[in-house]
């Protein structure tokens, strides 16, 4: 059985609330650093695959010197952790910069945002938990007030190819949501994370062979803001920041939050992130995209005070997972 965290001192909702939006924070930059380093001429799967095997690194080693404990699995969570690192990791970052290589970035960022919807729905239809009406509202207020941060009117065309990875990518941060609320259930969110990232850096060895990474940009400076900084460095920066702090900070609001309120407070990383570029890299904000963004807070916001975290009836992914009999 879930916790009844209506009586559970250790889960708390305000706590969950703000590392979410820090956990926001952190992946809305690394857009800024993954777009600096791709204007040098790295391609999308090129800087993930970096961002990924630097994070699995600097994270194996930490837990390994520090709370080896933490990398011991159990039978049963093998399944778990490889699903984690599938579409939490790998497959959320490659179909949506698929997805941008075929779209308009903005309809790209509403594609993978309907993932609360995906999440509502299962928490719905598949847990058997009532949400209330004020969390769909929430919801569909976040949802357009997106719509307009992205100003999905521009260059709309159609894409089968950029469609379905833009739903994937939907389907795939659903899952991160989902997967990773299970997998802290009982454990410190360093264990999942760390090995959900070193799965994740295995199957980007297939996508990505490390001899197509083209080391020999990593000392070119490029621009970013009004520095010049040299390639690696930003590397280094997506891969703390972006990756390591973002999964690290988001998988622990889990424990305080229900999937179905943290995927939509996650709506307000585009948000944050235009913020970061006008004030950063001097990029303007148009009347509708600060309009949308006073529309999506709201959303969350109700979407917040609607959710708390209504306790969970048995069923697929609500089971917390054993601890005992480690391989």
């Amino acid at each position: 059985m879930s916790r009844d965290v209506s009586t559970d001192p250790l889960v708390r909702p305000g706590w969950g609330t703000a590392l979410m939006v820090l956990s926001s924070v952190c992946f809305g930059s690394s857009g800024l650093f993954a777009s600096a380093v791709m204007a040098t001429g790295w391609s999308a799967p090129q800087v993930t695959a970096v961002r990924i095997w630097l994070a699995a690194l600097v994270l194996v080693l930490v837990v390994g010197v520090f709370r080896r404990a933490g990398l011991r699995v159990a039978r049963s969570e093998w399944p778990l952790l490889a699903g984690y690192a599938l579409l939490g990791v790998v497959g959320i970052q490659l179909c949506y910069f698929l997805a941008v290589s075929r779209l308009p970035v903005g309809i790209a960022l509403l594609l993978e945002y309907l993932s609360p919807v995906l999440v509502a729905l299962w928490v719905r239809f598949v847990r058997g938990t009532r949400l209330p009406a004020a969390a769909w509202l929430g919801t569909a207020l976040a949802l357009t007030g997106l719509a307009l941060v992205a100003q999905v009117w521009q260059g709309l065309r159609l894409d089968l190819l950029g469609l379905l990875a833009g739903l994937a990518a939907a389907v795939c941060s659903a899952g991160y949501f989902l997967l990773g609320e299970h997998a802290v259930s009982t454990r410190d969110p360093l264990g999942p994370v760390t090995l959900g990232m070193a799965g994740g850096a295995v199957l980007m060895l297939l996508v990505c062979p490390p001899w197509l990474v083209p080391g020999h940009t990593l000392g070119a400076a490029t621009t970013f803001g009004g520095w010049h900084p040299p390639v690696w460095s930003l590397l280094v920066a997506l891969a703390l920041l972006g990756t390591v702090a973002a999964y690290l900070i988001g998988m622990s609001a889990l424990r305080h939050l229900p999937p179905s309120v943290a995927s939509v407070l996650a709506l307000i990383e585009p948000v944050l992130a235009a913020a970061a570029a006008w004030a950063l890299l001097g990029q303007s904000l148009t009347a509708a995209q600060l309009v949308g963004g006073v529309v999506l807070l709201a959303g969350a916001l109700i979407v917040r005070l609607a959710g708390g975290r209504p306790r969970v009836e048995p069923g697929p992914l609500a089971e917390p997972v054993p601890t005992t009999g480690s391989a």
